[in-house]
């Protein structure tokens, strides 16, 4: 606490102090009154009475209550002041980070989460906001909302001043298994910004405008956005805040925290012999050291396998970010805003026998007797889970004007069937024969029976030199020449063995994607997309943009390959055409799926044993989301059901594996900076924050005139004794 003007108070102090006591010293001089008696007037005059001018006090309650009073004026005119740690503005956004690595062990020594640690430093940058009242800056209260976000983002609190409603918001906030986006909590403050009416007059000035007058809305006043998170968002150009804006960043986590995690999860059969299964597991260590882990594997819930591994540390070379956002080496004197390091990375296999469908669940852990391994402190990636179908090989229509060498490549592949049809021959073929086949294989033809704007019927569907137009697919914009492949998605199971450099293709077809589309481009090329997969709900296809007679893609083995992964990909993801599609959901996604017509009695039973009602549309299109939690999602229902599905009577039930997988959220280390929309703020940036003084001399003069009061009306009660 400081003094204003300490030397003033002092002064008045030195005069004020002496001159109270004095007049208890002082001898009155009373004029002569006769009266009757003086009984009733000993009491009233015993404490105005000085009989020696340097007596010693008497105990004097209202002596006491004057001291108390003067002390207090006193300490008024020095106007003592504190400062505390205050926003700037009087509009603030709290911005909650909910996310999956908000559930790590390290938001305090007492164990308790990052989303605790965020919730109560919430709660107390509430309590620093400024009230309304007489006192107050401005006369009027800060007000704050509160919005809970991960991959999507909700409103917990509108705007308000009233501190129990924020408080109680902020701890309502629940954790999720979401990796951690922005972009959508952003969107979602600008659209509760409160817009202002300007227009300008013939002077050019801009004023309040009438409704008749309006040209355009503004944005209202500036915010203060306070963002509680341990930072790492997938998408940091989405924030992106007016430059009269203030951030603060909030960091939660602690930079020695380590987490070992479960990055990718597949299962692959066997092309020659499906019932051969491989599990494959990637592993990632966010620890600067090595890390010494098992892996277990269950199938349907028992323990079949365990597989030890020591994954290697996390590079200790860390990159270092300048205030202008430009990535420098630490040896070139750039101020160290935010610090990275790359996570070790590792996996493991495992091979077994399993021709019938199959839960497969696997699971890391440190094994016993390491006692110098690091502590776990993110068990959520810790596990994962695949619902296999049973080993069936698949069966293949091409439709195709003729292609003899198409044909012929097909025919090396481990098929069950291999049928080829023209498009007049297809079209008449019944519906109940189409169903027979897994894959359709569209060789530069369309089917004729494409439901208006939908882009292609229900199936499973591999397009070569064939573009589905439609809102939910493609866009047709014309040929687009000579090209070749510029870059592919490794990470895709169609394209992860492939080697698509030096293909030259001789005709691209040009297409775009629509905005509410369900494409996205898997291989572009250097005029545009060269190969699309599109998830629609009840159908799902690999595009070729481009025919690959034109190309010398034929002549390399990279395309019998493709054709070999893309069938099987297509093939094993779900059932027979016209039924239910396998998703690879994540947290955050939208369960979307298809039950055979005529069910009835559906719900699905979430990871946690909580069950919901599903209503299936009238073809019986499903779905439910977005998914909040990780692990094994259960859909019932009564009535038929398919080869991959589990069926007790009439009693079906089928499952989906929704795992985190994202190597981003579980590197678990906080940032000490956060790069947003290429500006860089730092924990606790200063520039987004003002000195607030707390000014105690109005409530001191507000004591001293309530010890007045007290001092008169004791005073009143001695003169009446």
């Amino acid at each position: 606490m400081t003094f204003a003007t300490p030397l003033l108070a002092g002064i008045a102090a030195a005069v004020a102090i002496p001159t109270l006591l004095i007049l208890y010293f002082l001898k009155l001089r009373r004029r002569d009154l006769e009266i009757s008696s003086t009984l009733l007037w000993k009491k009233a005059i015993e404490d105005m009475q000085a009989n020696a001018p340097f007596q010693r006090l008497r105990k004097n309650i209202l002596l006491f209550l004057q001291l108390l009073a003067l002390a207090a004026a006193l300490f008024a005119l020095a106007q003592p002041e504190s400062e505390r740690t205050a926003s700037v503005g009087n509009r603030h956004v709290i911005l909650i980070d909910r996310s999956a690595s908000m559930s790590a062990l390290d938001g305090s020594e007492s164990g308790e989460t990052r989303l605790d640690e965020a919730k109560r430093r919430a709660m107390e940058q509430v309590e620093n906001f400024e009230a309304a009242g007489v006192f107050s800056s401005g006369g009027a209260a800060d007000e704050a909302m509160v919005i809970a976000f991960d991959r999507t983002a909700e409103v917990v609190q509108r705007f308000t001043p009233d501190k129990a409603l924020l408080r109680q918001a902020i701890e309502s906030v629940e954790p999720t298994d979401v990796p951690g986006e922005i972009g959508e909590a952003f969107r979602l403050a600008q659209a509760h910004r409160p817009k202002e009416l300007r227009t300008n007059d013939s002077g050019g000035r801009a004023e309040a405008a009438t409704t008749e007058q309006v040209q355009g809305l503004v944005g209202g006043p500036p915010q203060t956005f306070h963002l509680f998170t341990d930072g790492r968002f997938a998408d940091p150009e989405q924030f992106n805040p007016r430059s009269d804006d203030s951030v603060i960043y909030h960091r939660v986590g602690r930079d020695e925290s380590a987490n070992v995690a479960i990055t990718g999860l597949r299962a692959e059969r066997a092309y020659d012999a499906p019932e051969n299964l491989s599990v494959f597991v990637a592993l990632q260590n966010s620890a600067p050291s090595v890390w010494p882990v098992e892996v277990e594997l269950l199938i349907d819930g028992a323990p079949v396998a365990i597989q030890q591994t020591r994954l290697p540390a996390a590079d200790a070379d860390r990159a270092v970010i300048d205030t202008d956002g430009e990535a420098s080496s630490s040896e070139g004197g750039a101020r160290p805003v935010a610090t990275t390091a790359q996570p070790g990375t590792g996996g493991v296999v495992f091979e077994l026998s399993r021709p019938q469908r199959a839960e497969v669940s696997v699971r890391v852990r440190t094994p016993p007797g390491f006692l110098d391994a690091p502590i776990d402190s993110l068990a959520l990636d810790d596990r994962g889970a695949l619902v296999v179908p049973p080993a069936e090989q698949t069966a293949l229509a091409v439709v195709t004007p003729g292609n003899a060498f198409l044909i012929d490549v097909l025919g090396a592949l481990p098929l069950a069937a291999l049928d080829d049809y023209t498009p007049a021959e297809w079209d008449a073929l019944r519906d109940e024969t189409k169903e027979r086949y897994d894959v359709v294989l569209l060789d530069r033809v369309l089917p004729g029976d494409i439901p208006e704007g939908r882009g292609l019927p229900a199936g499973r569907w591999l397009a070569l030199g064939a573009i589905p137009v439609g809102p939910e697919a493609l866009s047709f914009d014309g040929e687009g020449g000579v090209t070749s492949f510029l870059d592919w998605r490794r990470d895709h199971p169609v394209l992860r063995p492939l080697t698509l450099a030096g293909v030259e293709i001789g005709e691209l077809l040009r297409v775009s994607i629509p905005e509410n589309s369900l494409a996205s481009v898997i291989a572009d090329t250097t005029r545009g997309p060269g190969i699309i997969e599109i998830n629609a709900p009840d159908y799902r296809a690999i595009v070729v943009a481009f025919n690959p007679g034109l190309s010398t893609w034929p002549i390399d083995v990279s395309f019998l390959v493709f054709l070999a992964y893309a069938i099987d990909d297509l093939g094993s993801a779900g059932e027979r055409l016209g039924t239910a599609i396998s998703q690879r959901l994540s947290p955050g996604d939208i369960l979307v799926d298809r039950l055979p017509t005529g069910s009835t009695g559906a719900r699905v039973e979430l990871p946690s044993g909580e069950r919901r009602d599903l209503a299936p549309a009238p073809d019986g299109r499903i779905s439910f989301g977005p998914l909040k939690q990780a692990g094994v999602y259960e859909v019932s229902w009564t009535g038929e059901g398919t080869t991959s599905d589990e069926i007790d009577g009439s009693s079906v039930t089928r499952r989906y594996a929704v795992n985190l997988l994202d190597p981003g959220e579980s590197d678990i280390a906080p940032l000490s900076s956060e790069q947003l929309a290429g500006r860089v703020f730092a924990e606790q940036v200063r520039e987004a924050q003002a000195a607030s003084v707390a000014r105690y001399w109005p409530w001191l003069l507000l004591g001293a005139l309530g010890l007045m009061l007290l001092e008169w009306y004791v005073y009143n009660r001695k003169v009446q004794l």
